[in-house]
């Protein structure tokens, strides 16, 4: 059931991209979606286990899930980035593909609209995903006037170095502390499993281990902060 949101109120949404990228990833996201403050997920319809998380989403309603689109993908190495793959020659076409096998997967429309490596930020793709989610009525990460993003839970630095004390207790407190009044989308990336899966390995068995910290949830209802989903915002 969706709700009024009052301005004055701290809203936080936590959602956890790459659901559906592997089973260890899907197990994190379940996990700290039932044992921490995960809230909504991001699913990639393209990646090995897209059955398997549209399988516990639709077991678990009470998941929001997003598209988290696949458009391409880099990593960091010997001192620059190489592109691993190219961006699609026409990304209307493949968003709206990926958006059919959403709805074959789920049953359903998405949530939400994102996108791997923040692909939707940078132009030309920016104006076509822009365009796709205003069509659909579909809060767009980073580009939705009534819902902030931060992405400072990341346990590594812009060139892919450890930055573990990114993603401790301490700094998952700070940052909640810093939350500003209105709705606040925090991403993280989850998994179980995952420390010889790089780029991005053994800091979601962390972030997985801080999210459900129970001082974690402590601190959240101590400030008044209300968890909730994309599917609970009006």
């Amino acid at each position: 059931m969706s709700e009024q949101v009052d301005a004055r109120r701290r809203i936080l949404i936590v959602n956890a991209d790459d659901f559906g990228r592997s089973i260890g990833v899907n197990r994190g996201v379940a996990f700290a979606h039932e044992n921490g403050i995960v809230t909504s997920a991001s699913l990639m319809v393209r990646r090995p286990a897209a059955a398997d998380a549209a399988e516990y989403a639709r077991s678990h309603p009470r998941l929001s899930v997003g598209l988290h689109a696949d458009l391409g993908e880099w990593v960091h190495r010997n001192g620059s980035w190489e592109v691993v793959e190219e961006p699609p020659d026409d990304v209307g076409d493949e968003l709206r593909r990926q958006l059919g096998w959403f709805s074959q997967l789920l049953g359903h429309a998405p949530t939400h609209l994102d996108s791997h490596q923040h692909v939707h930020q940078r132009e030309p793709e920016a104006a076509v995903v822009s365009a796709l989610a205003a069509e659909l009525g579909l809060p767009l990460r980073g580009r939705n006037a009534h819902i902030s993003y931060c992405g400072d839970f990341y346990g590594q630095t812009a060139k892919g170095e450890p930055m573990h004390e990114a993603i401790s207790v301490e700094s998952l407190q700070n940052l909640l502390m810093a939350l500003k009044p209105g709705i606040t989308e925090l991403g993280c990336h989850p998994g179980v499993g995952t420390d010889d899966d790089p780029p991005y390995g053994v800091e979601r068995s962390i972030e997985v281990a801080t999210l459900c910290d129970q001082r974690i949830r402590a601190f959240i209802d101590e400030a008044n902060i209300s968890l909730r989903s994309f599917i609970e915002l009006d």
